[in-house]
């Protein structure tokens, strides 16, 4: 007599086969060294979270966790690279909120940021604060709107450059006001700071961990801060929204990523590291005091939710006024 399997057994079989390539991933990796690349240069606040998980992710994986700076073209040519790599988990993405306008800032973009990159984590982020030298008479970010509306192009502000959120950020302000504030782009945070502390611009927007030592060292005053609710270490500084400005956020945000294609528990595996890492008390308290970070630590799921929303604010903001590079 023939014996032929019943439905639930062939069901069972068939998710056994189709289980057995993902779980051969899962076991077998990692099987080296792992490559978080930051897509710029060495010293900023996305190096600066990467080198502090590289330690956790070594003791929870097994295996050496290195960090590789490519910097170049706003951060595209890192996230290219990986882009590009094997999906087998030894390679990951860990990039900065200007990731999210990128196609919309390089329209000759050699990759797609939603079908080449893989959601892996969303760590979390700071708002962005715009500050002004201690001696200026803006006491708030409803001053500096009204100063701009009495002097025309008078009252500048810088950023780190072209095409990034404080850039756009001050776009959005602009457009929902009516002012007209000329913008100073530098090339970094570091040289807007110090132009806005020697008075050769009104002001600056940056990072809270950007403009946070000078705050609490005397030598600017933050007017506003652009996340959901105020800063633990800025209580008496109020949200743009809180000031008036309904709607207007914008938040440096950090995230992982990995090469499209990469098996779903290896994933799940980077994300659960990176989360018990991140959860470490020295750890979390040291990101919230040197980045002002508020920790997601999403799922993948979450990450692309976010992602895709970034996307479409800054991406429209970034087409709608031609802004390019510098």
């Amino acid at each position: 007599m023939i014996h032929r399997p019943n439905r639930r057994a062939a069901l069972g079989l068939a998710g056994a086969l189709l289980a057995a390539p993902a779980l051969r991933a899962q076991t077998a990796w990692p099987n080296g060294p792992i490559r978080i690349v930051v897509p710029f240069a060495p010293g900023g606040s996305t190096d600066v979270v990467a080198r502090l998980a590289a330690p956790g992710l070594t003791r929870r994986l097994g295996q050496p966790v290195v960090v590789e700076n490519r910097s170049g073209g706003a951060g595209s040519i890192g996230a290219d690279a990986v882009a590009k790599s094997r999906p087998d988990g030894q390679t990951l993405l860990l990039t900065f909120d200007s990731h999210a306008v990128l196609a919309a800032l390089l329209p000759r973009l050699s990759f797609n940021l939603t079908e080449d990159l893989d959601p892996v984590m969303l760590i979390g982020g700071a708002p962005y604060v715009i500050g002004t030298r201690a001696d200026k008479p803006y006491r708030g970010l409803g001053d500096l709107v009204a100063a701009a509306k009495a002097r025309p192009d008078g009252v500048s502000y810088a950023s780190a450059g072209n095409g990034t959120l404080g850039h756009l950020t001050m776009i959005l302000l602009q457009a929902r006001t009516g002012v007209s504030m000329p913008h100073i782009a530098y090339r970094g945070g570091g040289p807007a700071v110090s132009d806005a502390i020697a008075g050769n611009v009104e002001a600056v927007i940056g990072s809270a961990a950007l403009l946070m030592p000078q705050v609490e060292g005397g030598a600017l005053r933050a007017l506003a801060q652009f996340g959901p609710a105020r800063l633990p270490s800025l209580p008496a500084v109020p949200t743009a929204e809180e000031a008036g400005f309904p709607g207007l956020q914008a938040v440096a945000w950090w995230g992982v990523f990995a090469p499209a294609g990469t098996p779903a528990p290896i994933v799940a595996r980077v994300n659960a590291a990176l989360r018990e890492t991140f959860e470490a008390e020295d750890l979390r308290r040291q990101l919230e005091q040197t980045q002002q970070a508020r920790l997601v630590l999403s799922d993948p799921g979450g990450l692309k939710t976010f992602f895709d929303q970034q996307i479409e604010t800054w991406g429209r903001v970034v087409r709608d006024n031609n802004v390019r590079p510098d």
